[in-house]
């Protein structure tokens, strides 16, 4: 099986980094843990009129109807850039979720850059940046309901609160996934693994210019053969986990075998990423030494991001009980 991305899949990635580097992403992520979410209304709506931001919604509802493949693609630059925001709940949850529950008239909104926020109950029972969301949506107990905010509080990460939510309005009950089907939460946590790839490349390459510049005793840190190892560690993580990334997305288009287990592929995707994740963030902390740490420097930025993010869509916990289900 081919892991390559195509041309098609490049042009993609390239056209969602330009769009976020322009931006000045750094100072966005700080104006929203500021108290702002506006600050990143602009760049939402302009990869809006890119056709991303409805990436698998179908054509008929305002969406690219794209696939999983080019979702993932997509979901690693914005981990690059660390784009704050419900951005992997208005991405791949709620349009997923909407579609398998027969709501597709909800999926407009989301396509033209609407942010939503989800909860569902085992996966992530609280929602991610509720407040900055237009809508949040809760599936409890086989229910799907627009849901109200009960209380919100802070995470690890400055720019991402999580919220407590109860029903306001039912909008599908006995709300069932046929068994082995790919759900709103699996996608989720394939999102999330593929943003955790983006925020440790982004992590890696930070250490690496840092330990490039950085002198002591006459010479680069990034010429010491302990610097060499940390960094070659964390690059042979990635990029052990991104074709797990890659098959699970495959999986998740239907472009695998029948007998696969799409959902223990995504479950190991999830866990291989955020593992590579935080090892950059470990790693990167210490080449870079407290100075990564302080609100001043950018690495600060994806370390709390990818702390708070390894337990989204899904705790290593119970990915890892998951795919020792399926052996």
């Amino acid at each position: 099986m081919d892991f390559l991305l195509s041309d098609i899949h490049s042009d993609l990635a390239s056209t969602v980094d330009a769009i976020l580097t322009k931006a000045d992403m750094p100072t966005i992520i700080r104006a929203h843990a500021a108290g702002d979410p506006a600050a990143v209304t602009p760049v939402r709506e302009q990869l809006a009129e890119a056709g991303i931001c409805g990436l698998i919604i179908d054509d008929e509802h305002g969406g690219s109807g794209a696939g999983v493949t080019e979702l993932v693609v997509t979901a690693e630059q914005l981990g690059r850039h660390g784009m704050p925001g419900p951005i992997i709940e208005s991405l791949a949850v709620a349009p997923k979720l909407l579609a398998d529950t027969g709501q597709h008239l909800r999926l407009g909104p989301i396509a033209e850059g609407t942010p939503v926020s989800c909860a569902i109950e085992t996966w992530q029972p609280n929602a991610a940046d509720a407040q900055a969301a237009d809508q949040v949506y809760l599936l409890a107990s086989g229910t799907l309901s627009v849901a109200r905010i009960a209380s919100t509080a802070a995470s690890v990460d400055p720019a991402r609160t999580v919220s407590t939510v109860a029903v306001d309005t039912v909008l599908v009950e006995n709300v069932d996934s046929p068994a082995g089907a790919v759900s709103a939460a699996d996608l989720g946590a394939l999102a999330t693994a593929a943003y955790l790839l983006g925020l440790g490349q982004t992590m890696l390459t930070l250490a690496a210019e840092y330990a490039q510049s950085r002198k002591q005793f006459g010479r680069a840190i990034g010429s010491f053969q302990a610097v060499k190892h940390h960094l070659a560690d964390v690059a042979i993580a990635l990029e052990m986990a991104r074709p797990l990334v890659h098959a699970a997305a495959l999986g998740a288009d239907g472009m695998v075998p029948a007998n696969t287990n799409v959902l223990a592929d995504i479950s190991a995707a999830k866990v291989a990423a955020a593992d590579a994740a935080y090892l950059a963030s470990r790693q990167a902390l210490q080449v870079l030494g407290a100075i990564g740490y302080t609100a001043e420097h950018d690495l600060s930025l994806y370390l709390t991001k990818t702390r708070a993010l390894v337990g989204a869509w899904g705790t290593p916990a119970q990915h890892r009980q998951r795919i020792l289900n399926s052996l």
